[in-house]
């Protein structure tokens, strides 16, 4: 409890609150008992409200004292202070993201767009190295550089509340599964009309070599997506974790090479640094985002947007199925192919909703006990079989890894016990690999459970057969991330958990 927000300054007369990270906590809370002051967390928002008050007791109005603790504080973060008997707020941002609305007769702030969205339209986006004062009544801005005052018009959003309600379902995440197949429409839409697409597949066609950079679920669209141009394409694409690109490829990228940034939020730290790193050696930069007006967005030389509207649940569904279905087009795009086949997708997302829904209900009752598992795939499908093990981890709260199928044999295979759960992802071309890995965990006495196209021999291999409706290789691979995503709500909700608002995951990440 010593470490949960909000926190006090040494005399209870001042609170704050902050998202972010605060890099030099340890050092600055050691001056700050050095100079006397009562800390009492390890919680670096208690750091953020000591180093306001440090010159607070040096007499500093609060607006100069927040402009100097400014100066203290490295990291990236966003917080927001004031004193319990006064009528205003003071929020300041570096790095992590900050809104402000502005309603009748009141004002707040958040680092989370939707969650204002319900209490007013009218915003303001405040920008790094900037003081926000706020009453109930107005706001003042200025700048942290020189007490300057900045004038800015708010902006009014437009988007339905249809985005930020749950619509008649019981949770955010059942909803937005099952608003993949619509938004899986409106990126396609958007994507055949955009000239952002043109100077994209320009630039990519005369690279030198191709990056795809992302973290957590959208590193796993980058993996599939390199997949995508490989196999549709025939053009290699590097799939990279965002933290790994400086380290390993920083040293080596130029202005002949192209990078696509993966970020649902647009403002997912890793991958800002790695973009700042590829922008000074010079590399050609796009995002993909689903924010409009996030740092990603402002910092590439173009961008193309998911269309998603709000995701409000933490665990990502529509974003990752629109980043899949925008890199799937890309790569149709490089290949010379019609793109008027992908107009397909959105319809078969519907037909495997409603083919596997009742029966992955069942499995997820089957397996709840088990607290380990397996997902595997192959090929195409072994991003899929990441981004279904990520999601049953983080709602579950069971472990669960992701692989390739042909590596379980070499370790993970000494993990089977009677009944053991282990998800097979089989992509039609796959067939016969992915059975002799089925056998492989059967003798041992694994329970399996595939998922994949009607095939006589994948019925007489495994236990269970989850069938998705009939394509190519590459969207059967998408489609199978949906059967993932139902099995990992469900096993979350029979367990009584929140599949919304997981234990210790934020939706956006601002800190390294």
């Amino acid at each position: 409890q010593v470490n949960s927000q909000p926190h006090l300054d040494s005399t209870g007369d001042m609170v704050g609150a902050h998202n972010g990270n605060v890099v030099n906590n340890v050092e600055l809370r050691l001056e700050f008992m050095a100079e006397g002051m009562t800390v009492r967390s390890q919680n670096d928002g208690e750091t953020c409200v000591h180093a306001v008050e440090r010159f607070i007791n040096k007499g500093y109005d609060f607006v100069d004292a927040i402009r100097l603790a400014y100066g203290d504080l490295a990291g990236d973060y966003a917080f927001v202070i004031g004193k319990t008997n006064e009528d205003r707020l003071y929020a300041i941002k570096k790095g992590s993201g900050l809104v402000v609305g502005l309603g009748e007769g009141f004002t707040c702030l958040s680092s989370d767009l939707p969650s204002i969205l319900p209490l007013t339209r009218d915003i303001l986006r405040i920008q790094d190295g900037e003081i926000i004062t706020l009453w109930a009544d107005r706001v003042e801005l200025r700048s942290v550089k020189d007490g300057s005052l900045i004038l800015r018009d708010p902006e009014t959003v437009t988007e339905t509340m249809d985005a930020v309600q749950k619509g008649g379902y019981p949770h955010f995440m059942l909803k937005e599964i099952h608003e993949q197949s619509q938004v899986a429409r409106e990126v396609l839409h958007m994507l055949d009309g955009s000239r952002e697409v043109e100077t994209v597949i320009a630039k990519m066609k005369s690279a030198r070599h191709l990056y795809f950079i992302g973290c957590g679920t959208s590193y796993h669209a980058c993996l599939a997506g390199a997949v995508y141009f490989a196999q549709i394409a025939g053009r290699a694409a590097i799939p990279v974790l965002a933290p790994q690109f400086v380290p390993q490829y920083g040293p080596a990228v130029s202005h002949e090479d192209v990078g696509l940034f993966v970020s649902q939020s647009g403002e997912t730290k890793d991958v800002l640094n790695a973009l700042q790193t590829a922008e000074k050696r010079g590399m050609t930069s796009f995002g993909i985002a689903n924010v409009i007006g996030s740092t990603l967005t402002k910092a590439t030389a173009g961008w193309l947007p998911l269309c998603c509207g709000y995701e409000i649940s933490v665990p990502a569904t529509k974003t990752f199925t629109n980043q899949v279905v925008t890199f799937l087009y890309l790569a149709y795009r490089l290949a010379g192919k019609d793109t008027r086949e992908l107009e397909r997708v959105p319809e078969l997302m519907e037909q495997t909703i409603e083919m596997v829904a009742p029966q992955i209900e069942a499995i997820a009752k089957d397996i709840n006990e088990w607290n380990d598992m397996y997902c595997l795939g192959y090929g195409a499908t072994y991003p899929i079989a990441l981004e279904g093990a990520l999601k049953l981890k983080e709602i579950t709260y069971a472990h669960c890894e992701g692989m390739l199928s042909t590596e379980f044999k070499h370790g993970p295979l000494s993990a089977v016990s009677k009944g053991f759960p282990i998800i097979f992802v089989a992509g039609p071309e796959d067939v016969p690999l992915i059975i002799s890995g089925i056998n492989e965990v059967k003798v041992r006495g694994a329970r399996t459970i595939t998922i994949g196209e009607e095939d006589t021999r994948l019925r007489a291999n495994g236990d269970d057969l989850v069938v998705i409706p009939k394509s190519d290789a590459q969207i059967s691979a998408l489609l199978g991330v949906l059967p993932l995503q139902l099995l990992s709500y469900h096993m979350s909700v029979m367990r009584g958990f929140d599949p919304d608002f997981p234990r210790n995951l934020s939706k956006t990440l601002t800190v390294d």
